[in-house]
């Protein structure tokens, strides 16, 4: 950045005007040259007055049609009253003085035909909506000279986000004051010349001229889409940087054994009671030939619910153990460590049992590591993976610790990434000699264009295909206020309960005295968190809910349910994350068991849970979730032979976008299909982890679904730039940008997402 664009508002526009902008965030030159135009509205195009929501802060252009003054009977003083419209419906502005002249500037200028921009907060009196003292500006009219007002009346409005201390035109005028004056020389572009020249782009500064002060839409446009290159562009250059520094690290090769020589990959394989679909067979020659270079592998590996990562990373590991190596596998939560140790375990068979009684001569041990275990079993869990007994050694964040050590790390799992910041991820790479290999794991199924540019440093490898065996989920929207839809959804866990299945019953909260949306949140988090995870993505309400009746709460649908008619005599089991780690793991032992067949729960059963005769779940308040976590919980049932049905009951009204993400759910199973309309339905911010920052995302303009073609663009030439010049010695401008868009703390939320 330029000192010119570094140069604070204060000096070039003042304190007073500075200061309103400040508040928003906006505190130098570029701050306020990247707070672009949400929308532009054009000249004779007025907006439509029907979608305007009552308590909205609008900015609307609209033309008028009256407007009067007349005096106060009841309190004094004079009222003006103007009305606008957009042709079909109409709005009321409303205006209070204590005399009648202190309205005569605004019935001057507010005359029937003229057009403008108006804002303010829409209330409502008597049936009508209205804008109470609003501010505006008309087209035309509030410009210093005819020639000016003839331009202004011809060519695009640009409308910011703007608040009602600094109105749209305020931002405006403050753009121009900043923007007018600069060259070439003040605005540095991080497009370098050969890369412009071959795609044939305008400069940054001729960039931000067409998006602030555009003379036809094709301006603004084109503007835009240069700017969402520059967006993509750096942030393809920051992943490159990171492929190529990978690319130069050392790793510990681990090649599979030959034919013929045995080990515990070629005796899983040949123990293994069902045959690998193609592309868990063609992922796992992928990994395996990575594994077997001296370069760290850094492998993403995405998939349906149930499509059979474990089992894929599971060969990997044992390649590894095959080699010489451990291997350790980074769980979110205690539930999903220790299923995954028995899971492994139960695979493995004598496999897993190296040194004792009854076990494989050349076998191994899985070790599991969380911070619940007692000193003993903790002691024993240290030495093994120390020792090198425990081959795997599977555990929650408890792996980190200062005390864990391994003999010869040599790959790390990491099961849900976007759970864990890239500092924890790297302590545990840290605990190796050489740099290991890496292979994430995500159940949450990611579009190509969001994989491009969120996880462009990992080589990325798709499972679809789901097992043999399985027979399908089927969904169904349950409307929550009526009672026989209700009664039936009971009827059907007790038939499955009957027939020796299991049912989930999902609530988004534990306790019904809880605040809502922090309760749900604290539930989905567990105890397994310093914070909020990432995909726990309770929605706002927006439209969808009937009364906003109180979020359901584990402990109060639990007691219901033990009282109701339907399931009497089942006992109803309890799992969140505020219960002690001994108590969750009871209580999925008993729910597996069937001791207890119906389990109240929140999210933490949404990743990795795996109880094959779980066939129903119901999930409460469904419409407060998002797609992508819905979807996980779904992926809880029909697991086994027996099909599973997803019960969604909701509030959300026809029509809104609450009904449209369970609509949408119940409709398909296809998880690429939905993560696609997931991230249309939410911002890029959400996917980039700027949600949970508290911060903007560094991605202003970019839209990684419909910008895909444009992402493809920018890391072909960010990846060429790369290659021939990796520290960007020859491009300062680039990496200046880099450092200051995609910082440390924005780099760990790339990571994260």
């Amino acid at each position: 950045m330029t000192p010119r664009l570094s140069e604070p508002l204060t000096a070039t526009l003042g304190k007073r005007a500075a200061g309103p902008l400040e508040k928003m965030g906006l505190v130098t030159i570029d701050d306020l040259l990247r707070h672009y135009p949400r929308r532009y509205g054009e000249p004779g195009t007025l907006t439509d007055m029907d979608r305007l929501q009552l308590g909205e802060h609008v900015t609307v252009m609209a033309r008028v049609a009256s407007a009067t003054v007349r005096p106060m009977r009841s309190r004094g003083g004079a009222l003006l009253q103007a009305t606008v419209t957009d042709g079909r419906h109409e709005l009321a502005l409303t205006f209070f003085a204590k005399r009648p002249g202190a309205l005569r500037p605004h019935e001057d200028k507010l005359r029937p035909g003229r057009s403008g921009l108006f804002t303010g907060v829409v209330s409502e009196y008597r049936g009508t909506r209205q804008l109470t003292h609003p501010d505006y500006v008309l087209v035309g009219v509030d410009a210093d000279d005819d020639e000016s007002a003839l331009s202004e009346a011809s060519r695009p409005i640009p409308i910011y986000p703007a608040t009602a201390a600094v109105p749209t035109w305020r931002i405006q005028r403050a753009v121009r004051t900043v923007l007018d004056p600069l060259t070439e020389d003040d605005v540095p572009d991080p497009v370098p010349d050969e890369v412009r020249t071959r795609l044939a782009l305008p400069t940054r500064l001729d960039a931000l001229r067409a998006v602030h002060v555009p003379e036809a839409a094709q301006d603004w446009q084109a503007g835009r889409r240069r700017l969402r290159f520059e967006e993509a562009f750096v942030l393809q250059a920051a992943l490159a940087q990171r492929r190529s520094a990978v690319a130069e690290q050392e790793a510990t090769a681990r090649p599979p054994r030959p034919d013929g020589e045995g080990g515990l990959l070629a005796d899983f394989d040949a123990a293994l009671p069902f045959t690998l679909t193609g592309g868990q067979r063609a992922v796992g020659d992928e990994i395996a030939g990575e594994l077997a270079r001296p370069r760290p592998m850094q492998r993403l590996l995405q998939g349906e619910v149930g499509s059979g990562k474990t089992v894929v990373a599971l060969r990997a590991m044992l390649q590894v153990i095959d080699a010489g190596g451990q291997a350790a596998l980074l769980a979110p939560t205690e539930v999903l460590a220790a299923q995954h140790a028995r899971t492994l375990r139960a695979m493995l068979g004598p496999l897993a049992e190296g040194g004792l009684l009854g076990g494989a001569a050349h076998g191994t041990r899985v070790a599991l590591l969380t911070g619940s275990l007692d000193a003993a079993a903790r002691k024993e869990a240290l030495l093994d993976a120390a020792g090198g007994e425990a081959g795997i050694v599977v555990g929650t964040h408890a792996l980190l610790g200062d005390q864990v050590q391994f003999a010869d790390l040599g790959l790390v799992v990491v099961d849900e990434q976007h759970r864990f910041g890239v500092e924890q991820r790297d302590a545990l790479r840290a605990k190796a000699r050489v740099a290991p290999h890496l292979l994430v794991m995500t159940a949450t199924p990611i579009p190509r264009t969001v994989a491009m540019t969120v996880f462009g440093d990992l080589t990325t490898s798709t499972l679809t295909e789901i097992p043999a065996g399985r027979s399908g989920i089927t969904s169904h929207v349950v409307p929550a206020d009526n009672p026989r839809w209700m009664q039936r959804v009971w009827e059907k866990v007790r038939e499955e309960v009957d027939a020796g299945r299991r049912a989930y019953v999902v609530c988004p909260r534990i306790h019904p005295d809880d605040d809502g949306d922090a309760s749900a949140r604290r539930a989905g988090a567990g105890q397994d968190f310093d914070e909020v995870p990432e995909f726990l993505e309770l929605t706002e309400p927006d439209g969808g809910g009937t009364d906003r009746a109180p979020l359901r709460a584990v402990l109060e649908v639990a007691e219901s349910l033990r009282a109701e008619p339907r399931l009497a005599g089942v006992e109803v089991g309890v799992l969140h994350g505020q219960m002690a780690p001994a108590d969750k793991e009871s209580a999925m032992a008993r729910f597996a068991a069937g001791q207890a067949p119906v389990l109240v729960s929140t999210t933490v059963v949404e990743v990795g849970v795996d109880v094959p005769e779980a066939t129903v779940m119901v999930v409460f308040d469904a419409d407060r979730f998002g797609i992508s976590q819905l979807h996980q919980l779904r992926g809880r049932i029909g697991r086994g032979a027996d099909p599973g049905l997803c019960l969604l009951v909701s509030t959300a009204r026809p029509g809104t976008p609450a009904a449209a993400r369970v609509e949408a759910l119940a409709a398909t199973t296809d998880g690429f299909e939905l993560a696609t309309l997931d991230l249309e339905l939410r911002s890029e911010g959400d996917v980039l982890g700027a949600a949970q920052s508290g911060r903007t995302s560094s991605l202003r303009l970019l839209r990684v679904v419909q910008d895909a073609d444009l992402i493809d663009s920018a890391r072909t030439e960010a990846t060429g730039v790369v290659d021939a010049d990796p520290g960007l010695g020859q491009h300062p401008v680039l990496a200046a940008a880099i450092a200051v868009q995609l910082d440390a703390e924005q780099e760990e939320f790339l990571e994260r997402a």
